[in-house]
C-alpha cells in the first residue's frame, strides 16, 4: 500500500520580510525586465510590500524610489506612455482604451493627452480592427442588422467612438471605408 502522507501539500515558506536593500533590488530587476512607468513601480513595489512585510528601520517609500530611479533615466512615462499608445493603435483600439491603459499604469492626464491618437490616427486604427476582425465591409458575406449592431458594440468596447464604429460598419465597400479613414485630418 502506498503511503498516503506523502500526497499532502506541502506548506509553503513565508518569505522573508523586506528591508531597504531588497526592496532596491526587487525595484531594478523589475524595472531591468519590463518597459514600466513610475506608477506602475510603485504599485507593484507597494504589492511587494504588502505579500512579504517589512523590517526596515524607516517606513519604506515605493514613490521615492520610482522618483529615483526615474530622475535616473531608468524609467520614462512619456516614451513609456507613447510606446503603449502607438502599440494599441497598430492593434486596432481606439483613443478611449489607450486612454484607460495609460491612466491605469500612472500616466498623468498632461502626458495622456499628449500622446493621445488624432483623428487621422483614430479612423486608421478603426479601419484596422474592422479588417482584422472581419467587421461590416471586410466580412465574407455582407452582415445583417443584428449582426451589424453587435459589430459596432465590438468597436466600441475596443474603444472606439460609436460614429467612428458606425461609420466603418454601415460602409458600403472597402473602398468607401478606407475613403472615409483617408479624409481625416493627419496629425
Amino acid at each position: 500500500m502506498a503511503d498516503h502522507s506523502m500526497n499532502k501539500r506541502r506548506t509553503r515558506r513565508q518569505p522573508r520580510p523586506l528591508d531597504a536593500a531588497r526592496l532596491e533590488e526587487l525595484a531594478l530587476a523589475y524595472v531591468a525586465r519590463f518597459a514600466t512607468s513610475t506608477g506602475k513601480l510603485e504599485g507593484y513595489l507597494a504589492r511587494k510590500l504588502r505579500e512579504r512585510g517589512w523590517e526596515g528601520e524607516s517606513p519604506p517609500d515605493p514613490a521615492a524610489i520610482a522618483a529615483r530611479f526615474a530622475d535616473r533615466g531608468y524609467i520614462d512615462d512619456e516614451s513609456y506612455a507613447r510606446s503603449r499608445a502607438e502599440g494599441l493603435l497598430r492593434r486596432g483600439y481606439g483613443a478611449r482604451r489607450i486612454d484607460e491603459t495609460l491612466r491605469g499604469a500612472g500616466i498623468g492626464g498632461a502626458l495622456r493627452e499628449a500622446v493621445g491618437p488624432g483623428e487621422g490616427a483614430r479612423r486608421a486604427a478603426a479601419l484596422r480592427l474592422a479588417r482584422k476582425r472581419r467587421f461590416g465591409p471586410f466580412a465574407p458575406e455582407p452582415p445583417d442588422r443584428e449582426r451589424c449592431e453587435k459589430q459596432i458594440a465590438a468597436m466600441v468596447r475596443a474603444g472606439h467612438g460609436f460614429e467612428q464604429a458606425r461609420a466603418v460598419i454601415m460602409a458600403a465597400s472597402v473602398g468607401e471605408a478606407e475613403e472615409w479613414a483617408a479624409e481625416a485630418p493627419h496629425d
